[in-house]
């Protein structure tokens, strides 16, 4: 392939970034824009001009998914799998790799193995601290030594690390802290290690070996970094430790895709790239090849308003407007979901294209249960991996045992020879009734006969020991085939991931944002989880919504306070009272002094802009300072998770006198109103009492 075969098919923007091949590269890349695209093209423009040699160029990603795509895209491109090829691989990936290699020089002896679970010596831990913790506790600590290890904070500076970024642990930090260096003692003396470790101690290999870092310069010279608006401290200490003083870096990003902040992961790096390198090119992909302009219009009134923010251009043909209905309660909601789903279906859409999503995982089984109802097959993102199913690991056994025999009266193709040795699997031409076991089964071994005929396609002349090859990469990558079933996944496991039609459920307030949300940079996170949500589909985009959670149920729930002013026309069940704020039926929040719309959360939550004059009634929130101070007291928890001092300050600015008064101002939910709204609204009318 020539070089300027590379650029054909590109767009001008695209083609841009392919060109930037030198130097530091920021490319700020828009959902559906292509950005991978441009990317792979900009990596093998490089090699086909002579910029860089392949195996000089590492390029890192998040997740083995997005590594084993972009290896794919690159082979395509002529950049074959040989030892002096492109590599593409996770950060983990990477630095582990290199770890393996350095670890007997620089420490002695091999690397300890790395643990798939922290979970294990975290429990040995609290009970060698002698704390009891149940399943969800440990859990919740688990997460937070992840993030206290990605974010470079040690078991001594935790206390003060998790005030300074208002961590919610699940218990004491003074005990997360003595579990944490508890955790890290047993894992030396259980000879293992974690994937943090991995990543440190490559890290600090690089910094403290001159020979070490002169052999990793040497090897790689030229870096591209994907998803960087995802990247931690830890993970940011690597990169530069494999770029000492040089400046071949271009890094790839979307500041409005900033959804794993509560793992560490931080857009400060992308934010700050032109300032670190003020030398840096940096370019912009806004064209949206993904979504109609329905889908992509709703994507951008969603988009937080930021120096970062990108204005997509939608290039696909109008589709239908993006939906929002509400129902009376959780079950309902399941059933219309499920029965929109098989319509779907019945008019031609495949069920690999349709896609539910979620907040929390916990939502998933109704929605589960109303599928298998009408016999509509589905698959759980985030459940059992692909490649780790029975059916499919005795499907490879007997496609290896046939990739050894050489039977000359097996079918010539190779989508022919898949279908004839998975049907000693069960596999057959025509799918089961119904759902259950027997259709989880078939929808795996099918998936393996899709990849086969996709595999044909491409390269006619592809055997069954190809086939193995392949499907070893992939298992290797955790990059499953595509199976026919809906997909139900959280909005956080949807990210990088695509479909025709996207229903969004449980729009509600204290789901999204989730109820735990309560600074604004933690319900500016919430918002970006949404964008990424609507960005996901590409012709039909349905929300929906219900009042309660059970059937017969008290309805109590409003739609979600991001939808405000978002979809016209707002659906409510037949007959369900109207929640006392129809938030979906509003225009944005505008200022009470000035009338401008307020966009930042601060201002929102005041009902004023930051530079108008401020009426606040002084004693009155003196009044409700001291009276939440008691309030958390009693409760023995933080005085925020009460009301933030914004809230406060709202209160004591607008005086409500009535529930439907207080429960207009931001951060007053249904859920507060209840458990403290008389004793605020009695504070209030001490003011008017005293006037």
């Amino acid at each position: 392939m020539l070089a300027d075969d590379v650029l054909a098919g590109l767009d001008p923007e695209q083609c841009t970034v392919a060109e930037a091949v030198t130097g530091p590269v920021c490319v700020l890349a828009g959902a559906g824009t292509g950005k991978t695209r441009a990317i792979t093209h900009r990596i093998a423009y490089a090699v086909l001009t002579g910029v860089v040699s392949p195996r000089h160029v590492l390029a890192v990603t998040f997740t083995a998914r997005a590594a084993g795509e972009m290896r794919a895209r690159l082979h395509a491109l002529g950049l074959g799998r040989d030892s002096g090829a492109v590599q593409a691989r996770t950060f983990h990936a990477a630095a582990l790799r290199q770890l393996n290699y350095f670890h007997p020089r620089v420490i002695g002896g091999p690397l300890p193995p790395v643990a798939d679970s922290k979970a294990r010596f975290v429990h040995s831990a609290a009970t060698r601290c002698r704390l009891s913790i149940d399943r969800p506790t440990l859990r919740d600590l688990t997460a937070e030594i992840e993030w206290a290890k990605s974010t470079l904070v040690d078991a001594a500076g935790y206390p003060a690390a998790a005030a300074a970024n208002s961590r919610r642990p699940p218990l004491d930090p003074e005990h997360v802290a003595r579990v944490y260096a508890a955790y890290e003692d047993v894992k030396t003396e259980e000879f293992a290690t974690d994937f943090e470790d991995v990543l440190l101690l490559t890290a600090a290999a690089i910094e403290a070996q001159p020979d070490v870092a002169a052999e990793v310069r040497e090897r790689y010279r030229w870096f591209v970094v994907d998803e960087y608006q995802d990247v931690n401290p830890l993970q940011q200490r690597l990169l530069d430790a494999w770029l000492g003083s040089r400046t071949d870096l271009c890094v790839v990003g979307d500041a409005n895709q900033t959804i794993y902040s509560f793992t560490g992961a931080t857009p400060a790096y992308l934010h700050e790239f032109p300032r670190r390198f003020p030398a840096a090119t940096v370019l912009r992909l806004v064209r949206d090849y993904r979504s109609t302009p329905q889908v992509v219009g709703l994507a951008n009134r969603l988009a937080p308003d930021s120096a970062a923010r990108l204005e997509l251009v939608a290039q696909r043909p109008a589709g239908p407007e993006p939906q929002l209905t509400g129902y009376p309660d959780e079950p309902a909601e399941a059933a219309a979901v499920a029965a929109a789903c098989r319509a779907l279906v019945d008019r031609g859409t495949p069920a690999s294209e349709i896609a539910i999503l979620f907040r929390t995982n916990a939502q998933s089984q109704s929605f589960e249960d109303a599928l298998g109802a009408i016999g509509l097959p589905y698959v759980v993102r985030g459940g059992e991996r692909f490649f780790d199913r029975a059916e499919v690991r005795e499907g490879i056994r007997l496609l290896r045992g046939a990739a050894r025999s050489a039977d000359a009266t097996a079918p010539s193709t190779l989508p022919a020879v898949v279908r004839h040795v998975l049907a000693a699997a069960g596999w057959t031409d025509t799918p089961p009734d119904g759902g259950g076991a027997t259709r989880e089964r078939w929808d795996g071994l099918a998936a393996l006969v899709r990849l086969a005929e996709e595999m044909a396609a491409h390269d006619p002349d592809a055997t069954v020991q190809h086939f193995v090859d392949v499907l070893a990469e992939r298992a290797a990558a955790q990059h499953p085939p595509v199976v026919d079933g809906v997909t139900l996944a959280s909005l956080h496991a949807a990210k990088g991931l695509e479909w025709d039609a996207v229903f969004i459920v449980g729009m509600v307030d204290g789901m999204v944002p989730i109820a735990h949300a309560t600074t604004p940079q933690q319900i500016e996170e919430e918002r970006r989880l949404l964008y990424v949500g609507v960005t996901r589909a590409r012709q039909d985009l349905r929300l929906s919504w219900s009042s309660a959670r059970a059937a017969g149920a008290r309805g109590r729930r409003t739609p979600s306070r991001f939808l405000d002013g978002l979809i016209e026309g707002s659906a409510r069940p037949s007959g369900a009272s109207r929640p006392a704020r129809a938030r979906a039926q509003r225009g944005p929040t505008r200022c009470r002094v000035c009338s401008k719309p307020l966009r930042e959360p601060a201002e929102v939550k005041l009902a004023r802009c930051k530079q108008c004059p401020s009426d606040i009634d002084v004693a009155l929130f003196e009044r409700l300072v001291n009276w939440r101070k008691g309030r958390a007291a009693k409760a023995g928890k933080p005085a925020f998770t009460v009301f933030t001092d914004a809230t406060l300050t709202a209160i004591a600015e607008q005086r409500p006198t009535t529930p439907a008064g207080l429960l207009s101002i931001s951060g007053v939910g249904p859920a507060k109103l209840g458990e403290y709204g008389e004793e605020v609204l009695a504070l209030c009318g001490e003011t008017a009492t005293t006037a």
